[in-house]
């Protein structure tokens, strides 16, 4: 049974919750704080990434509250992307329980630096809706949902960039609708990576909690300063920090 930590401890990973909350429902690069802020506290790397997925719910949730005026309507879209992203996750999951997430390590880099591209060519996408988008591209943009899904199962880093611009392609909606509906289905594909875990894998709950409520205030105050931030900037801002993380993964993959 994992010991409880300090009160000092507790408080630097509410702390850091809420940082990588507001990273998370932003930027969807939660990960780049939550990940190594449970590492520095001594959660190994394996049991780090389920316990991340536990915290991550509330972030998803709190970013829901939040964005109210901009999921208003688009509830259907939700539930339907959700749906098939979630048929993802589970094959991640089973994938992630055969075969150790180090087979996937020296690709996640370069996976990394294609989605920091991709947040910034998809910003350049002008919706049409006059006219209704082939039957053909709408399946391959909702295969690839799939397998994102699949891949946020297993891994996860920077798997919200893909998400959110497939959405953007899909829904036709701007910047902040579809970050919206971005942080609504990735709470569905935590919550059935937390269920699959909670039963495979061991998930150190007194880390999970503190960083839960930080990540909930994080997800909520994410939607609201989005706001007030040019969504070309924010792309900018997404594919810097996908650079940095980038590199991250790369210097852990070659030690």
């Amino acid at each position: 049974m994992a010991s409880i930590p300090s009160v000092g401890t507790l408080i630097y990973l509410l702390l850091g919750g809420v940082v990588a909350g507001i990273l998370s429902s932003a930027a969807s690069f939660a990960s780049l704080a939550s990940y190594p802020l449970l590492l520095s506290v001594g959660v190994a790397p394996v049991y780090a990434n389920v316990t991340n997925d536990a915290a991550l719910i509330w972030n998803s949730l709190g970013s829901v509250f939040a964005s109210g005026r901009e999921l208003h309507g688009h509830w259907r879209q939700v539930w339907t992307y959700g749906f098939f992203t979630v048929i993802g996750s589970v094959m991640g999951c089973i994938l992630l329980l055969a075969f150790p997430g180090k087979v996937f390590e020296k690709v996640v880099p370069f996976f990394i630096l294609i989605a920091g591209a991709m947040i910034l060519i998809s910003g350049k996408h002008q919706p049409d809706l006059t006219h209704q988008k082939p039957q053909w591209l709408k399946e391959m943009y909702i295969f690839f949902l799939v397998i994102v899904g699949g891949y946020a199962g297993y891994f996860g880093a920077a798997s919200g960039i893909v998400i959110l611009v497939l959405l953007t392609y899909l829904t036709d909606e701007g910047f902040l609708v579809a970050n919206a509906i971005k942080n609504a289905v990735c709470g569905f594909t935590n919550l059935v990576a937390l269920i699959i875990y909670s039963f495979t894998s061991k998930i150190y709950w007194w880390d999970a909690f503190p960083m839960a409520i930080g990540m909930f205030i994080g997800g909520y105050l994410g939607p609201i300063i989005l706001r007030y931030i040019p969504a070309k900037l924010m792309r900018w801002v997404i594919a810097f920090l996908a650079l940095i993380q980038a590199i991250i993964f790369f210097r852990a993959s070659r030690s």
